[in-house]
This record gives structure tokens, C-alpha cells and sequence, in this order.
């Protein structure tokens, strides 16, 4: 995730800038520019890639209630057409990014792209949940090859000035690809069915797709590196056991958690007496998504306000507030609990994530790639986890699973904030004078 967001942005910034971009570096006359030639090209091919992963990374969750009647399957077990997605995505970014830096930017987000589209529109045929499940596992280890390049391609390619423009554009690509993907799938899953919803999806990708090939332009400034296993998996362990990355990528994963949990079972809960909306309505719940733009645009002036900490404190206190208040039983209610969640939860996950590539000294495309590992293990985790939670007890089942992840992220937060006023004062108190 879904990545609707500034917050999101910085992961895959962060994941996909390899080492090896600061040795390869162009003079800045040659690269792309606002109004220069190619620039624009970039531009709407990118913002054209975005919007065909996150239309197809979340294609099914809006559509869940619809799958399990269909298949006669629990929340649970239809939850995983969600959840392989997700994390066969998290398991490959790590991998595909590695690739990346070997075979290309431009030739991993094409091969990457047409084999995720190719999958998009097998998955409407698929005569089983078992058989849907296993297509969209490979769809999102598919797609988990265009996050990881698309970033070390722009800033490669483009101008440090026009760099931010540039991602701007990509990940207004994510975020309007996850949200509209859902809200379309929603509208036409309500008229023809869940099987019409993913094929509708899986055509946009295609135009998408074509749209990519056509428009961007050939990698100018990209220079292969040799693969070395070795030294990436000892980059990985010296990050693993850093303690504060290790909080920071915990936080992440139970912030997506709750995250996960919240949107894979919505659907359930508002289809559903006292509430009975069509499925177009639940669809559109997802616009929802627009708040997590502010909030986490907000997020760095709350740091400056507040402290890392302090901002991520705001976060929980948010998050666990909206998950209490989406317990009543008026809409009014549930949507305006649903607006805490998405507030909290992309203020925290910026925060987090931000601060993963000022906490790593080195190698800082893998901590943040680890990052966003974590971050979509944890929003599998979540939507399978929340969909049994609430198999068993209900919307309030979730809300506990979801409460008891914040009260997670808290635990850590606090952890530490005590680890940190302990480090202060071992630096300020004044070394021992032997005689």
C-alpha cells in the first residue's frame, strides 16, 4: 500500500536507489528537465505505470464479499487473494531490485509490467479461489520489479531540481491507480459481477502498459553492476541488526497491519446489516484514501513540531481512536472512524519510513528496501489475520486485532524513547578519572 500517499513515496524512493547511481552519475546538462525533450514523456509513462501496479496490486479488495459468495469461501480464506499479493511482493523486492541494478532499470519495469498484466487478465478465468490465490501470488511478485526500479531510474535520468516533480508523478500514479482501481471494480462488480470488475482492471493495466512502452524513454545514464550476493546479504544482516532500524521496520509492518486488517474487512462489515450498502457504495468508501495524502504531507511538519517520536505518538493515539469510534453502529460514525485510521496510519508510516534512510549510514537502498518488505508483509499479515478476527468475533474482532498492533507500535515507540534518554545521559555524564 497501498502506497496512496506522499508517506509511500518515500519507500520506494529509498528502495530503488541502488549504490551503484552515485558512481554512474551524468552531467547535470544531459539529464531530463521540465520542458526539455523526453521529460514529459517520462513523465506520463511512469504516472502511467503507477496506476496499472496499485489497480492491479489491490484489484480484489473492494471486491471480497462478491469472491467469497461466489466460491462460498470465508473472509479468511478469500482475504489471501489480497494477501499473496502483497507478500510474494514483499518476498521479491529485494531480489528484482538486485536484478535491476544488473539488466536495467527500463527492462525490468517492461518485463515486470507485461508479465503483471498478462496475469491480470488470466485472473477473471480463474475456476477456483485456489487457482485466483496462486495467480495473484505470481501477479504480485511480478509487479514488485517496477517499485524497485522506477525511482534509481529517475534519478538517473532526471535533474536533482526536477527529481521531486518527477516522483510526484509516479506516486500520484500509485495513488490514484489503488484508489480508482477500487472504486471502479466496486461500481462494476455491483452491475456485472466480480469476474467483469478484475477484467475491467486487467484491460486499464493493458492500456497502461502499452502507454508505458510507448512513452518512456531509453535509460541514457544506467550502468550495469556486477550481482554480489554476498555483499548484499551482508548489507542486509548489518541493517538487520541495527536496533532502531529493527523498530523502525517493526513499526511499519504494524501500522500496515492494522492498515491491512481495516480495508480487507470493511466490505464485510458494510454489506452487511444494519448497514446494507450495494457494493458501488463500498467500493467508493475507499476515497477515503485522500486523507492519507494530507496526513502524510503533514507528518513532516508534525515532526518538526513534535519530534519523531512525539509525531508517531500522535499516530498511535489517532489510529487506536478510529478504531474504537468505527465500533458504533451509525455510518456517520464507522466513515468518520475510518478517516482517524487513514489519517494516523499514513502519518505513522511516514514518519517510520522517512526515517529509515536518515537512521541507515550505508547501503540505504536496502534498509528501506527491508522497509518495504516489512511494510507489506505486515499488510498480508493484516488482511488475513483481520479477516479471521473478524470471522470469529466480528467487527470487534478486528478492532481488537487492530488495537492490540497500535498498542505494538506504542510498546516499541516508548521502548525507544527510554532507550534514547538512556543514550543521552551516558553521553552527558562525564568520563571516569583513573589514578
Amino acid at each position: 500500500m497501498p502506497p496512496a500517499s506522499t508517506g509511500a513515496s518515500t519507500i520506494v524512493l529509498d528502495a530503488a536507489v541502488p549504490s551503484s547511481a552515485a558512481v554512474a552519475t551524468p552531467p547535470l546538462r544531459d539529464r531530463l528537465t521540465p520542458g526539455g525533450p523526453g521529460y514529459r514523456r517520462m513523465s506520463f509513462a511512469l504516472f502511467a505505470a503507477g496506476i496499472a501496479t496499485f489497480a492491479l496490486l489491490y484489484s480484489t479488495q473492494a471486491l471480497l464479499p462478491a469472491v467469497s459468495a461466489s466460491f462460498g469461501a470465508t473472509a479468511g480464506q478469500a482475504s489471501w487473494t489480497v494477501s499473496a499479493a502483497t507478500g510474494a511482493l514483499a518476498l521479491c523486492v529485494l531480489p528484482l531490485s538486485a536484478l535491476s541494478e544488473r539488466f536495467g532499470r527500463r527492462q525490468m519495469m517492461t518485463a515486470s509490467l507485461a508479465v503483471a498484466v498478462v496475469i491480470g487478465l488470466l485472473v477473471p478465468f480463474a475456476p477456483s479461489l485456489g487457482w485466483l490465490i496462486a495467480l495473484r501470488a505470481v501477479q504480485g511478485a511480478a509487479l514488485a520489479g517496477l517499485p524497485a526500479s522506477a525511482m534509481a531510474y529517475l534519478a538517473e535520468e532526471v535533474r536533482p531540481k526536477a527529481l521531486v516533480a518527477a516522483i510526484g508523478l509516479f506516486v500520484a500514479g500509485n495513488s490514484i491507480g489503488g484508489m480508482s482501481g477500487r472504486i471502479l471494480a466496486g461500481w462494476i462488480a455491483q452491475l456485472w459481477g466480480w469476474r467483469v470488475a478484475l477484467g475491467a482492471i486487467g484491460l486499464l493495466a493493458v492500456t497502461c502498459a502499452v502507454v508505458f512502452h510507448l512513452m518512456i524513454p531509453k535509460a541514457r545514464f544506467f550502468t550495469p553492476a556486477t550481482l554480489n550476493p554476498k555483499a548484499l546479504a551482508r548489507t542486509v544482516t548489518g541493517h538487520l541488526s541495527d536496533p532502531l532500524l529493527r523498530r523502525l521496520y517493526a513499526i511499519g509492518a504494524l501500522f500496515m497491519t492494522v492498515f491491512g486488517a481495516v480495508y480487507t474487512v470493511i466490505g464485510y462489515r458494510l454489506v452487511e446489516e444494519p448497514f446494507s450498502l450495494p457494493q458501488g457504495v463500498v467500493g467508493s468508501i475507499f476515497l477515503v484514501y485522500l486523507v492519507g495524502t494530507l496526513s502524510s504531507a503533514a507528518a513532516g511538519r508534525l515532526v518538526g513540531r513534535l519530534g519523531r517520536r512525539g509525531a508517531l505518538y500522535l499516530a498511535v493515539s489517532t489510529t487506536a481512536a478510529g478504531l474504537l469510534l468505527s465500533l458504533a453502529e451509525q455510518l456517520a460514525a464507522v466513515l468518520a472512524g475510518l478517516v482517524l485510521i487513514t489519517a494516523g496510519f499514513f502519518a505513522g508510516h511516514a514518519v517510520a519510513s522517512s526515517s529509515v534512510s536518515r537512521t541507515a549510514t550505508s547501503g540505504r537502498a536496502q534498509a528501506s528496501a527491508l522497509y518495504q518488505s516489512a511494510y507489506y508483509l505486515g499488510s498480508s499479515a493484516g488482511g488475513t489475520l483481520g479477516a479471521v478476527a473478524f470471522h470469529t468475533g466480528g467487527w470487534a474482532g478486528t478492532v481488537a486485532l487492530g488495537v492490540l498492533a497500535v498498542l505494538g507500535v506504542l510498546s516499541i515507540t516508548l521502548f525507544g524513547s527510554r532507550a534514547a534518554r538512556t543514550e543521552r545521559l551516558r553521553a552527558a555524564s562525564p568520563a571516569p578519572v583513573h589514578n
